[in-house]
């Protein structure tokens, strides 16, 4: 079953990335249909998402899980920086 985790970070304001966003089946096919629509890239990371869908939404990322988020995040700026 396909499951999608969205993520937001804001760094004047928190420490982490927070879950923002979570689901499996229908529910996931809509978060990734809403992140088309708003031109946001997605990555597809099985075991990653399976470890954020753990994380309860408008939590920030255990720090377990900064490198792997963080390479995430370098991936997103370097595919926004592409497209200018």
């Amino acid at each position: 079953m396909k499951k999608a985790v969205g993520l937001k970070y804001n760094n004047t304001k928190e420490n982490a990335p927070k879950v923002v966003a979570k689901g499996k089946g229908e529910s996931a096919k809509k978060i990734i249909d809403i992140a088309k629509e708003h031109n946001i890239p997605i990555k597809e990371d099985s075991d990653l998402v399976e470890l954020l869908s753990k994380v309860e939404i408008d939590e920030q990322i255990p720090p377990n899980l900064y490198k792997a988020v963080a390479e995430v995040f370098s991936w997103l700026y370097r595919v926004s920086n592409e497209k200018e």
